[in-house]
């Protein structure tokens, strides 16, 4: 039988026709899905989306514009973009950064599991020990690059005084204390690259 007298039996009611759709299509499904990265997903999910797309095609295929196989290869691709643009979009974002917060209710006859979820701009623990070593990595540098006379120039100029000052703290001129921090601003130019 070809494919498309299979899916007009599959749009009849016979199961054993989707199914054999199914699988015969399943390697295109696959192909096409490496092609597509699903925000907060894994392959599995697009490749999901892949089949209900397939699904689709099996169902909705008339037989007049192309052959089975470019019309399910079409089906399939509409459905993983469409799912791709869904999971990109700002309306999912509450679902994705979101926080389950789990209370577990003991009832006479069995745990009863309840789910309550905040959303959360947090970053992640992982992301803040990154953040963390990235900074110490910076400080290092920074460390590294300046002279002692040019931290502690640096280290007030941080804080907020002004040239003033930082000329009476550290005992130089408010124009060694200016040209100290452009000495400094060109030495850390390397900053805005990282």
């Amino acid at each position: 039988m070809t494919d498309e007298e299979l899916s007009q039996q599959a749009q009849a009611g016979q199961e054993s026709a989707v199914n054999q759709l199914l699988t015969k299509y399943k390697p295109l499904v696959n192909q096409i899905a490496r092609s597509y990265f699903l925000t907060g997903g894994e392959m599995e999910d697009i490749v999901q989306e892949g089949m209900i797309g397939l699904f689709k095609a099996i169902m909705h295929y008339n037989g007049k514009s192309a052959s089975f196989k470019t019309f399910a290869s079409t089906c399939i691709k509409h459905q993983i973009q469409s799912a791709v643009r869904v999971a990109s979009s700002e309306k999912n974002k509450i679902l994705s950064s979101a926080l389950p917060i789990i209370d577990l209710v003991n009832t006479e006859e069995e745990e009863d599991k309840s789910e309550i979820v905040f959303p959360s701009d947090l970053p992640s623990p992982d992301e803040r020990l990154l953040e963390k070593e990235r900074i110490m990595e910076i400080v290092e540098n920074i460390r590294k690059t300046l002279s002692k006379l040019e931290l502690k120039v640096l280290s007030l100029y941080l804080k907020g005084f002004s040239y003033n000052e930082i000329s009476k703290q550290s005992g130089l001129s408010k124009k060694s204390v200016d040209n100290a921090l452009t000495r400094i601003k060109n030495k850390l130019a390397f900053l805005k690259c990282c």
